[in-house]
């Protein structure tokens, strides 16, 4: 407003509450014209001008005096003569009609009089004729008002559901938002007639849950009982009602639907002003007081809600006209003048009073009242309702509109409602309410109890998440009703159609209040539906036939070192043994005397030859020494090297002989995801439907790409229809398949089945939750509940129950620890020990050989010499040799060398071997 209209408008306060200058006449006429059948605002103007002249606000002398002119609403002929015949009594000021037909003629006919013409109907022109107010928001202002509200509710989609044309005007807002992808708006027109049931299953449909319905107040309650009718008012619809007069509509029969219904009022009935007019109103006395009313009019007075913004506008608009006749009055003489219509006179006095009404400030009924340059409401303010229960007694609730914000054109909407009041109508909303739970069965999350098929309902079926539900529903106090999903499916998107299938499509098709079993949030089931916090954290792991034991080998005791080091020992053995001869041979003190009693001997002997080197070297390889040791101090330090070398091997090699023949070691072909992608032997799947195959699916990590790509190629499909299957898979391939699961479910599966276990981590990080439909009130309620249900240990104590106490768990605890290996040292069998006894057998029969052979070479040496057949000298030795008796053999000497005398011990008889007895 400029600086000019604030000092008239402080003018005009300043002689409103100054004593009059000048007097008013007797009587003031000021002219009403209605619509014929609206008896409503008739009556509001009557007992608006009765009020003003009761309670002398124009002072004792003064009273207002009205004349009702009734016309037909599209009637502009006729209303042109009523208007003509107003104006020839002298009226001061036109009033209505409410019909934007014949309203712009009476408008034509006002301003060429100059007589004010004062209006409270719904008007969408852009502006005004210099001789008319409206009282009545215009409709921009009550369109950005609801497009408020849908940003305040955060509305990806709504549908407009509109009775006419000026519907779409009062909604043009939401028509022209400045960003077309904020949401999308689908318009529906309500049919002609009385049953929109067509209409709200075609929206219904849609599966749109956000709804703005304009139509007149007296048919809000038909449709929306109608929608209920269709299951439209459910917790997860929400509404928003264009009408300023929600508060008349009967809403008793939606108070327990928990539909979210929101509307704007005008009226505040908890301001003073209000109840006072109110409690007036409703006892008559005012009423009573004027003798020229007649009964019928009273009874009509008395069965009609003034509660309409309409009428209350119109007591505001009488009450704006007696302001701004008092500053006139203060101002100037006021005189009544007849006017005739097709005369070329006007009113003197009409464009100062309607100048005055465009200054004057009110805060009547419906709040405060100004006006801009253009005869246009201005700074008003809106209550924001919603539809609530208040507590009479513990078992009784009363239906009321309940303020939750307020909007303003300068402010925007402004929810005061505070977080603990919407979790509280939330609670209450879900008291006593029976929701539906889709479910899909994997144990131990949700199964069929034993004798299932004689039960009924929710007795059906137990697990982790049916007694997760229990707990949630007795902490709410709601009820629930356990549905199974056909064909046991989770829910995913299909890449070509988009649609959902599983519990995600019975969610999103309103057929579900709530899915609940193993069900994994990620970002595509996020976007689609909506979930709470998570009740459980996990991962994807791999669930593989448990590896077998390792068939110890022959050889076993080689296993402490590698082959390498093997190699490089027996070629330190050899080099060792050689260096050792050659220093030998080197050194001068290693050459010693063979005859120790000849102290000036011919030649001196080594004992080191080749063959003593490696004997010294393999002796002290095993630590048991030999018959002769080193001289020289080259010698002695190769000797004190290799010893050294010696101990720290053995002593190696003793310490991981343990470990390797006491602990059982076990064999897997894979230990990793990277495992399974490197080779295509093992088989490798998930389920068909669900989020396990969606990370595979999208993942842009090469590993899993790799690993995709080989799943949907592999022919048969390596795809299972359920966890059960992928369980018996595994165990019916035997190595040959690995199913990948969560990890919970798991170690659910390795705690039932001791053949099967988990190989590897966690390859991502994931959670369970439980999903609603997408807006659902419910949500935070729920994950309130579940936050305090994991305070208290309670969704660990359920897991205890299901994974560690029922259906077979622990029959496959032993006393091994997690890695999988006795805490105790195992006995050794001659598995583990065998090969040694191979070693010693083998060298047995090596040595055995050896000895043969050097048997026979001898022999043959014999044979040769003493040319004797050699199958006598073998003869003769075998016999020697299994005689077993004695432990002394005569020294076989050659014939020069055998004594003729009588003290020769031996004969041939006893040691020849054919030759000739030289004594005979």
């Amino acid at each position: 407003m400029s600086s000019t209209a604030c000092i008239l408008c402080g003018f005009v306060t300043f002689l409103v509450n100054t004593q009059p200058v000048h007097l008013l006449p007797e009587i003031i006429t000021i002219g009403g014209l209605f619509d014929k059948g609206d008896i409503k605002q008739e009556v509001a103007f009557r007992y608006a001008v009765d009020r003003v002249n009761h309670e002398k606000i124009l002072g004792t002398r003064t009273k207002l005096r009205t004349i009702i002119e009734k016309i037909p609403p599209f009637d502009s002929f006729l209303a042109s003569k009523r208007v003509c015949n107003l104006v020839r009594s002298g009226v001061a000021a036109i009033f209505g009609p409410q019909s934007g037909q014949t309203s712009s003629h009476v408008q034509s006919i006002c301003d060429a009089l100059e007589i004010p013409h004062i209006e409270t109907r719904w008007d969408y022109r852009l502006r005004r004729d210099d001789y008319s107010v409206n009282l009545y928001p215009h409709p921009s202002s009550l369109s950005k008002a609801y497009l408020d509200l849908v940003r305040l509710f955060q509305w990806k989609s709504f549908c407009i559901l509109y009775e006419d044309n000026e519907g779409l005007v009062r909604l043009q807002e939401l028509l022209k938002t400045p960003s077309p992808n904020e949401f999308r708006v689908s318009i529906r027109q309500l049919p002609r007639g009385d049953d929109y049931r067509s209409l709200l299953s075609e929206v219904k449909a849609t599966l749109e849950q956000n709804i703005i319905l304009d139509c007149k107040t007296e048919k809000v309650a038909d449709v929306l009982r109608q929608a209920q009718q269709i299951g439209m008012m459910s917790s997860f619809h929400n509404y928003i009602i264009s009408s300023l007069d929600l508060h008349l509509v009967n809403l008793d029969d939606f108070k327990y639907g928990g539909s979210n219904i929101t509307a704007v009022r005008l009226i505040d009935p908890e301001r003073e002003e209000v109840r006072d007019v109110m409690l007036d109103w409703e006892s008559g006395r005012a009423l009573h007081a004027h003798k020229h009313l007649d009964k019928d009019l009273i009874n009509k007075l008395r069965n009609i809600s003034f509660w309409t913004t309409e009428t209350a506008l119109m007591y505001d608009a009488v009450k704006l006209f007696v302001m701004a006749i008092q500053a006139l009055d203060n101002s100037t003489d006021v005189q009544m003048t007849s006017l005739v219509c097709e005369g070329e006179d006007a009113w003197v006095h009409g464009n100062s009073l309607i100048n005055y009404m465009k200054l004057v400030k009110l805060n009547g009924l419906t709040g405060n009242i100004e006006f801009d340059a253009l005869g246009f409401r201005t700074d008003f303010c809106l209550d924001i309702i919603e539809l609530g229960m208040y507590n009479l007694t513990k078992n009784a609730h009363v239906v009321q509109s309940i303020q939750v914000g307020t909007w303003s054109k300068k402010t925007g909407a402004n929810y005061t409602r505070t977080y603990q009041d919407t979790y509280r109508k939330i609670v209450d909303g879900l008291q006593n309410k029976t929701l539906v739970v889709s479910f899909a069965f994997n144990d131990p999350y949700i199964m069929k109890k034993a004798g299932w098929e004689d039960l009924q309902g929710n007795d059906r079926f137990e697990g982790f998440c049916v007694d997760l539900l229990t707990e949630i529903a007795s902490i709410l106090k709601f009820n629930y009703s356990l549905v199974p999903v056909p064909q046991n499916l989770y829910g995913s998107r299909d890449r070509v159609t988009g649609e959902w299938n599983g519990m995600i499509k019975e969610l999103l098709e309103q057929r579900a209040d709530m899915a609940i079993t193993d069900l994994t949030i990620n970002f595509e089931r996020e976007q689609a539906v909506d979930f709470t916090m998570p009740f459980m954290n996990l991962g994807i792991s791999i669930l593989y036939k448990k590896p077998q034991k390792t068939a110890p080998s022959l050889f076993s005791f080689l296993s402490p070192l590698s082959l390498e080091v093997w190699m490089y020992m027996i070629t330190a053995y050899v080099g060792v043994a050689f260096l050792l001869y050659i220093l030998a041979r080197f050194t001068p003190y290693e050459w010693q005397n063979p005859h120790p009693c000849n102290p000036e001997p011919d030649t001196l002997e080594n004992q080191f030859t080749l063959l003593n080197c490696l004997w010294f070297a393999i002796g002290s390889l095993m630590q048991q020494g030999c018959d002769f040791l080193p001289q020289a101090v080259s010698t002695r330090m190769v000797a004190g090297m290799w010893w050294f070398f010696t101990l720290i091997m053995i002593s190696s090699y003793t310490a991981n002989l343990a470990a390797f023949l006491t602990v059982e070691r076990m064999e897997s072909p894979i230990e990793s995801a990277e495992d399974l992608a490197k080779q295509t032997r093992i088989k490798y799947g998930s389920l068909a439907s669900g989020s396990t195959t969606a990370f595979f699916r999208d993942s842009n990590l090469d590993t899993y790409k790799r690993m995709w790509a080989f799943m949907e190629s592999t022919t048969p499909s390596v795809f299972v229809s359920s966890n059960a299957n992928g369980v018996k898979k595994v165990q019916e391939e035997n190595g040959h398949y690995a199913y990948l699961m969560e990890s919970t479910s798991i170690e659910y599966v390795v705690e039932r089945h001791c053949d099967l276990t988990q190989i590897g981590g966690l390859l991502d990080t994931k959670s369970y939750g439980i999903a609603l439909p997408p807006g659902s009130p419910y949500t935070s309620a729920i994950s309130s509940a579940i936050l305090s249900l994991q305070e208290t240990s309670t969704i660990q104590l359920l897991k205890r129950k299901w994974w560690k106490e029922r259906k077979g768990a622990g029959k496959c605890n032993t006393s091994k620890d997690e890695s999988g290996s006795s805490s105790m040292a195992s006995e050794l069998n001659l598995n583990n020990v065998g090969g040694v006894f191979v070693v010693l057998l083998s060298g047995m029969g090596l040595a055995l050989v050896v000895a043969i052979g050097e048997f026979a070479l001898e022999c043959w040496d014999i044979s040769k010499e003493d040319e004797v057949p050699l199958a006598a000298v073998l003869s003769k030795e075998l016999k020697f040799v299994f005689k077993c008796k004695g432990s002394s053999k005569p020294v076989r000497k050659k014939d020069s060398e055998i004594d003729t005398g009588d003290n020769n011990l031996y004969s041939t008889e006893t040691y020849g071997y054919g030759a000739k007895n030289p004594l005979t």
